[in-house]
């Protein structure tokens, strides 16, 4: 058995993904589509955005969460960064495979209190606090300073319109072979267009509908 497909962590992933389909964001829906298109996409505003989506459950997909899961465990990563934690559901997937590979680090960066503090209750509920660290506030001074050496992957899934400017925190520690993984990508023209540059040094390709994963090239 895995840390991924048995108790707690199995049935707690569970539980969340129907908590999140069952939660709305009203606020957020009652912008015009120009309104939510601007905040989505720009670098200044993005505070704003945050502000409106704190309740909101902001979670990848099932299926985009075993990816998370199976390209950790595949790369026996020990080391990972991850982009906008909301309320846990990416960060237990990428936990549990720490956890199966031997153990890790994964410094997570979250804008929003109060879903920091569900996250860590729900990482304790799934026996993998003690892999983790999430640092509160915005993620281009969170993630400036005390990254690991050596990076294995690198998960985006914060404010859009930052993407670009994470990934290049974080590039020069990523390890020759590091994955990167960005999701919602269709969002992030500018992110899109670097990544997929080989004079840049990434092979990237979509994966499903909105996840661009990147591999760092030696």
């Amino acid at each position: 058995m895995t840390t991924i497909t048995s108790a707690p962590m199995a049935s707690l992933i569970e539980r969340l993904y129907a908590k999140a389909n069952a939660a709305t964001s009203p606020v957020f829906n009652d912008f015009s589509a120009e309104d939510r298109d601007r905040l989505m996409h720009s670098k200044t505003d993005y505070l704003e955005l945050y502000g409106l989506l704190k309740d909101l459950w902001l979670p990848v997909s099932r299926d985009t969460g075993k990816l998370l899961y199976t390209l950790a465990r595949s790369s026996k990563a020990r080391a990972i960064v991850e982009f906008g934690t909301s309320f846990g559901l990416s960060t237990l997937h990428l936990a549990a495979a720490l956890r199966d590979n031997g153990g890790g680090v994964l410094i997570s960066s979250e804008f929003e209190p109060s879903k920091i503090a569900l996250a860590r209750q729900h990482l304790i509920e799934g026996g993998v606090s003690d892999l983790v660290e999430i640092r509160e506030g915005d993620a281009l001074v969170t993630l400036a300073t005390g990254l690991p050496e050596a990076i294995d992957l690198l998960l985006l899934d914060g404010a859009k319109a930052l993407y670009r400017d994470v990934l290049g925190l974080v590039e020069s520690r990523l390890k020759p072979g590091a994955l990167v993984i960005a999701d919602n990508s269709d969002y992030c023209p500018e992110y899109l267009a670097y990544v997929r540059s080989p004079a840049n040094g990434y092979l990237s390709l979509p994966f499903g509908e909105d996840v661009e994963l990147s591999i760092r090239l030696g």
